[in-house]
């Protein structure tokens, strides 16, 4: 009886709704929508930054759940579905509305490889969520792809380019992170990290200089830092190709 009395509650516990994790996947959700809305708007910048921000929510709500305990499968669907809107549809429709307009079907077809991407990224995710290598992710994370993509917007805007002047290097790139997300190569999750675990003093003060340097120019820096991580994954299966194989051992 106490078994089974257990079994419910634990049944409860994965469907129950908590409130601390879910008010950041809301906020997250709505820092996408309203770049979507920003986007239609015209004012490129402004969505740009706000798939940023949607992008720290997103990062809080899981370490949120996890250290309160409160994970749930409904926070899990609600946070893919918040990813959908944040990392899919709205870096599609930024990078539409400032570079793809005047591409035709080549422009709309840039964004739908995108935002395709993303989608299936999230539903491999999900189902490969208990047999992967906690690790690494499987293709490129989809926050990650949205920074890129967005940081792109942000940076060009910053030095004074237009969306029409840049069209097809921003259609490749748009191309290039909707692909990476689907491959299946390895991108370094950072999980392994123990955030309740001392640390030496050295580290505060490496994370100190790294928000310096990303504070001189965030538009740059942060692009820059996004696309290096983007790079990461072709590097390592560059790296894995030149490890000799160890030959079969004769009998």
């Amino acid at each position: 009886m106490d078994e089974l009395n257990q079994r419910k509650h634990m049944d409860l516990r994965r469907r129950s709704i908590y409130l601390l994790p879910n008010l950041f996947t809301t906020a997250a959700l709505f820092a996408g929508f309203y770049a979507i809305v920003q986007a239609m708007n015209g004012k490129f910048e402004f969505a740009a930054v706000a798939i940023f921000i949607a992008m720290v929510l997103d990062g809080l709500d899981g370490r949120v759940a996890r250290l309160t305990h409160t994970q749930s499968e409904f926070g899990a669907e609600y946070d893919s579905l918040s990813d959908m809107v944040s990392f899919g549809v709205a870096p599609s429709i930024l990078m539409y509305e400032w570079a793809f307009r005047d591409l035709g079907k080549w422009g709309w077809f840039a964004a739908f490889i995108y935002c395709t991407g993303a989608a299936l990224r999230l539903a491999r995710f999900n189902t490969n969520i208990d047999v992967v290598d906690k690790r690494y992710f499987q293709g490129l994370p989809s926050p990650a792809a949205a920074a890129l993509v967005a940081g792109f917007v942000w940076v060009m805007l910053d030095n004074s380019f237009t969306g029409f002047e840049l069209r097809w290097y921003a259609a490749g790139l748009t191309v290039f992170a909707g692909l990476s997300m689907v491959s299946n190569l390895k991108y370094y999750s950072f999980k392994s990290l123990n955030m309740r675990k001392s640390v030496p003093f050295i580290v505060i003060f490496l994370f100190a200089l790294f928000f310096i340097f990303v504070a001189q120019n965030p538009p740059l820096n942060l692009f820059l830092l996004f696309f290096g991580y983007c790079l990461s994954g072709y590097v390592m299966w560059l790296l894995g190709l030149r490890k000799p194989t160890t030959p079969p051992v004769q009998p």
